[in-house]
């Protein structure tokens, strides 16, 4: 089949284009002809050596987390799902493939479609477990650092569900999408704690930073000086600040299939910034680690 493999940790250039063995589902697993795989920034910090707890046990790897696709082999032991079912989930062989098992699956609504499918495991899940971890409840307001990306955008969404205020970091170009969702937005950078405080008089009670670019010392300093209640997903410098780093959990295929009927019936949405053939997947790369991309990119195999 064709994948994505690289054999060495670097640049978008290591990404290649290879023909490797099918992989076969083992107990509990199901195989899927991939439609759709998402690509997230954790791949390329993964890709680039940078998350050496998370890298590939061994060369040459396939990168990619989250997939949809069509059930077309079932592994002993697996019980609701057929061959021929339309699934969305999490793959433990690497997405960026033709082909690719998994464990934890969902089935995917009619009404969604196969790109916003793959975008929604790895966003809804994460921003899901950060608001649990940060106790999160109605009344509340929320600092959301990163607010415009695929991640952040869930989770503003999530959190107004719960009746939580949301003040979200953002370029100014993306001030308007972050009021389609429900948030507050502010411009990042210098000035920023001024800004929070001008539309958060009270303060905020928690902060969710999903962009880990450095806003980590400004949102301790909104919390009155406190490291409770503020998780990130992305600063690598957190436990040098006593600051909660996230970078998983459990993986639920009912939430999964909670949060896919949620999107289906449009109270969800996932934006897709871009589609690429799979051959394009170091392009994609280029384009996540910009940090500017609203929306999530998806690789079309």
């Amino acid at each position: 089949m064709k994948a994505i493999v690289y054999e060495e940790y670097g640049g978008p250039e290591v990404l290649r284009l290879k023909e490797v063995a099918e992989p076969h589902p083992g107990p509990g697993q199901v195989r899927l002809k991939v439609v759709a795989a998402a690509v997230n920034p954790l791949d390329y910090k993964i890709r680039r050596g940078w998350m050496p707890q998370m890298g590939p046990a061994e060369f040459p790897a396939i990168p990619g987390q989250e997939a949809s696709g069509i059930v077309d082999e079932v592994g002993p032991g697996v019980t609701g799902l057929s061959v021929g079912d339309e699934v969305l989930g999490w793959t433990d062989t690497g997405a960026y493939a033709a082909y690719a098992l998994a464990t934890v699956v969902a089935l995917k609504p009619a009404d969604l479609d196969w790109e916003s499918a793959a975008a929604l495991p790895v966003a809804s899940e994460t921003s899901a477990r950060v608001l649990d971890l940060l106790r999160l409840t109605d009344g509340e307001t929320l600092l959301l650092h990163g607010a415009a990306g695929a991640v952040g955008a869930v989770g503003v969404q999530l959190a107004v569900a719960r009746g939580a205020t949301v003040i979200g970091t953002a370029s100014p170009a993306n001030h308007d999408y972050l009021r389609s969702l429900g948030a507050v937005p502010v411009a990042y950078g210098e000035g920023l704690a001024d800004r929070v405080r001008a539309v958060a008089p009270r303060g905020v009670d928690a902060v969710y930073d999903a962009a880990g670019q450095g806003d980590l010392p400004v949102s301790i300093e909104l919390r009155g000086g406190t490291t409770d209640r503020i998780v990130t997903i992305a600063d690598i410098q957190a436990a040098d600040l006593g600051v909660t780093f996230s970078g998983g959990g459990d993986r639920s295929a009912e939430a999964l299939a909670d949060h896919a009927r949620l999107a289906a019936a449009g109270r969800l949405r996932v934006l897709i910034a871009q589609s690429y053939p799979l051959a394009d997947a170091a392009k994609a790369h280029e384009q996540s680690e910009t940090g500017h991309t609203r929306g999530k990119l998806i690789l079309r195999p």
